[in-house]
């Protein structure tokens, strides 16, 4: 069993783009510049916003946070996205996720401008990648997508089991890994809640990719011998023996699941290194108009 290092892959893919930032410098170029909006102060989008900040200091983008109390209008954040639509220092911007109860997510995402989208979460992003056209894919699928194509694991032909359907996660997977490229050309079916018999359909999968959020959920029983588990769950669960009182854990067993792997993500430190990657490097192809020229 081989454990697929998310921690030591993002250092590197964050090493090559910084690099790169460097060559861009050197020959007068644009820096690359990320901003985010964070609404209210929730204790995960205040950390996730600050991962993000902190990743562009790494590779030597610039970054702006720019924020708003709870009580924001739907009206003035959406001003404030097409301000950044319309700010030609700003390659890509993200809108971080949840949004207080007044204001409609999907009205939000898709006021965004594609072409800054680094998120990947507008219609015409998703709809591109479903077609296999240049597109931004949302994080944690591209994180992944990158994790499987560094660790050289084979997907032609293989049987995948995503379980979980989500628009974030699941579906983008099942897409991803079903059309032609590397990593790809694998038989996919997407599992979830209404699945009947989950448990034989999983005994079938070369590949378990858990993203439903139910922590150890996959159990040893459920996976095959060899097969590849890429856990995707982050719950915060109680702990008595943590400073914070809580401590991250997947979506798998990871005990019981581990030893009958072949490769397998560990949590934490497996997927969640690379999606905060995965958005710096959707911040890079804006910048040198990689998906829209």
């Amino acid at each position: 069993m081989q454990l697929i290092d998310g921690k030591l892959t993002s250092k590197e893919v964050r090493k090559e783009i910084a690099a790169e930032v460097e060559a861009i410098k050197a020959n007068g170029g644009k820096i690359p510049h990320l901003a985010a909006i964070l609404v209210g102060h929730d204790g995960g989008s205040e950390s996730y916003v600050s991962g993000k900040m902190k990743a562009c200091e790494e590779v030597g983008f610039k970054s702006s946070l720019i924020r708003f109390e709870e009580s924001v209008t739907e009206e003035e954040l959406l001003n404030k996205v097409k301000e950044l639509n319309n700010d030609p220092d700003i390659d890509g911007f993200i809108v971080q996720l949840p949004l207080p109860k007044h204001i409609d997510e999907d009205k939000v995402n898709e006021t965004i401008d594609p072409r800054k989208d680094v998120d990947g979460f507008h219609p015409v992003n998703v709809g591109r990648m479903a077609i296999g056209m240049p597109a931004f894919i949302s994080a944690t699928p591209q994180g992944i997508m990158e994790l499987l194509k560094r660790y050289q694991i084979e997907t032609s032909g293989k049987h995948v089991v995503v379980i979980g359907r989500s628009n974030i996660v699941g579906r983008p997977m099942s897409i991803l890994l079903s059309q032609k490229g590397t990593p790809g050309n694998a038989t996919v079916t997407v599992a979830h809640s209404r699945t009947a018999n989950l448990k034989e359909v999983c005994l079938q999968a070369d590949i378990i990719i858990a993203a439903i959020g139910s922590p150890g959920f996959v159990k040893g029983d459920m996976v095959k011998e060899g097969a590849v588990v890429i856990d995707v769950g982050t719950t915060r669960v109680a702990a008595t023996d943590t400073k914070s009182g809580w401590r991250l854990k997947g979506d798998v067993l990871f005990d019981e699941v581990a030893p009958k792997c072949s490769y397998i993500t560990p949590v934490p430190g497996g997927v969640g290194p690379m999606t905060i990657t995965s958005l710096i490097i959707n911040t890079l192809k804006s910048a040198k108009k990689e998906i829209y020229s």
